[in-house]
This record gives C-alpha cells, structure tokens and sequence, in this order.
C-alpha cells in the first residue's frame, strides 16, 4: 500500500507515494495508482517514468520496502531510447541492463562497425551523462537477449575481476535440430579457435579453454527441440560448439550448425540474467519470455488444431 503526496496529477510533474508494505513496484503502482491499465504501468517503467528514492527503475519486480519514496512522471520521457536493436530493462548510476536484438554486435570488432556499445553511448550523450558504455561480457551478433554494461572503468574492472562470483544465473533458451535424447545434463570440453577463427571442441586439454555448459530439455520434437542452457563458463561460442558436439545443432547456424532454419534467425537467446549488483552488493534477477518465434515451432495440442 502506498499514500500519495504531493500537489496532484495535474499540477505537479511528478506524482509522489510513500512505501508503507514491501511489495514488487509493479503491484505497487497498480495499488497506488486506482484505476491505472497494466500496460500503461509496463509503458512507464519501460519509459524510465518511474522514480524509487531518487533512482530511475525499470523492472517489474523490483522490491519496495517500507519508507521508501516512489516518483511516477506525468510526461512521457524526452529521452527513451528509441531503438530497433536494443531497449533498456534497468538502468542506475552504475550499470545498464538491455535487451539486445538480433542483427547488431555488442561490441564493435572494428573501428567502423556499428554495436550496442555506441547505441548507448548516443543515448547517455543525449541525456548528457558524463558516462560511457564499457562491456562485460557479450552476445553473438545473431543472439538475442539480456546483456549487462558498466558505466565507468572503475565498475567494468570490478565485474570483469569478479565475474564468477557477481553472476550467479545466466541462462539461454535455444531452440536445436532433431529430437533431444536426454532430458537433461552437462557437457565439457576445451575450445579453441583455429587461424580462420572457427571454434574447435575436444574432450582432452587441446591447449584452448575448459567451457562447461548444463543443459535441460523442455521440450523435444521430431524435427526440433526446445533446450535451456546454463553456463558454466562464457567461453566464445560455447554453446553452439557444445550443441554441434551432441548432435543437435543450434537451428539458422550457418557455422556450427546444419542450414536448418525454420525461425529465419539463429535460434538462441539469453533470457535469465542473475547477479549480485557490482556496487551495491544487492541481489538482481532479469528474465525475458521466449521469442515467439521459438514457441510456435512448438504448439500445444489445442494451438495445434487450431491450425
């Protein structure tokens, strides 16, 4: 429950509440908030007009606790970023947590390339923040899904020294060729790229990295599969090296994969994202649904006879 302050939805920019019971924001704005729509709440938040002690919040289930101040903006934000390739889960004066679509690298690999690194460099530019993107860990350009960046030196070397130990859940949805045997398990092997940068896998040390991947079947298909992944390790192209090395490649994979490709992209994306907060030290949980793409390969029976 929340009690409002302040001079009112007309009259002020903001509308204020006070926190009196812990609760997720967004069942908080729904209770403060009478008569709001659900997806007008989501617009806000996803809008960056949503305030909490003073920091901008973005997630849905983030925890409000007993005296804090909850801030919602009347004006829709001058500056939402504004991108096909990428858009903000949650954002504070450290970090950045984004969303990254198909199509663009998360770094550049050359001076020329366009990345998620420069979108949001525009993006902080325009809102004139004296900060720049710095990555910690990346995505394949043809891989979707939730990525973390450090907005100073000083925060990227704290998550890059104590990766292992921020990051507790990373985890992948893909969806792979053929019918999974195994409900579930672990694979390890090294890899190491060759001179033409394609990544090998074997089960002794070849003089590469040990890359350990855990995987669970959710569900298994003639034709197709879908299977979660967790890491281990990030090594580079480790899971599309490891499902190549089961027998069931990764579908749309023109490199380790077979040319099936179904969904018209490469079919994996990074949907859990589970660490403790590099500054802060406070616990944070990211989770975005499965494309859609994926789930319709895989129909319900009554989604299947509607068809």
């Amino acid at each position: 429950m929340g009690k409002r302050s302040g001079q009112g939805y007309a009259a002020s920019r903001y509308i204020e509440f006070h926190v009196r019971q812990a609760m997720p924001l967004f069942d908080f704005l729904m209770d403060a908030m009478k008569g709001i729509s659900r997806n007008r709440v989501k617009d806000l938040l996803a809008g960056h007009g949503v305030m909490v002690d003073k920091q901008i919040i973005s997630r849905h289930d983030f925890e409000v606790a007993p005296g804090m101040t909850v801030q919602v903006s009347r004006h829709k934000q001058k500056h939402e970023l504004k991108s096909k390739f990428v858009s903000v889960v949650y954002e504070d004066p450290s970090i950045i947590v984004v969303e990254k679509n198909v199509g663009i690298l998360s770094v550049p690999a050359t001076a020329k390339q366009y990345s998620v690194k420069d979108i949001l460099n525009e993006y902080f530019a325009k809102r004139h923040l004296k900060c720049t993107a710095h990555a910690v860990h990346r995505l394949d350009r043809e891989t979707s899904g939730l990525m973390m960046y450090a907005k100073s030196l000083d925060v990227q070397m704290i998550l890059e020294e104590h990766w292992r130990e921020i990051v507790t859940d990373r985890r992948y949805v893909a969806v792979v060729c053929g019918k999974m045997e195994k409900e579930g398990g672990t694979i390890a092997s090294w890899l190491k790229d060759n001179k033409a940068y394609v990544t090998y896998s074997s089960p002794t040390d070849n003089g590469g990295k040990y890359a350990v991947t855990h995987f669970h079947t959710l569900d298994a298909r003639e034709r197709f599969s879908l299977v979660e992944l967790k890491l281990e390790t990030g090594r580079k192209n480790q899971i599309r090296v490891h499902m190549q090395d089961m027998g069931h490649p990764i579908v749309g994979d023109s490199k380790y994969g077979n040319g099936s490709n179904p969904i018209k992209r490469l079919g994996l994306h990074a949907y859990r994202l589970n660490f403790y907060h590099p500054v802060t030290g406070e616990p944070m949980s990211f989770e975005t649904p499965f494309p859609t793409s994926f789930l319709r390969l895989f129909p319900t029976r009554e989604e299947a006879e509607e068809r």
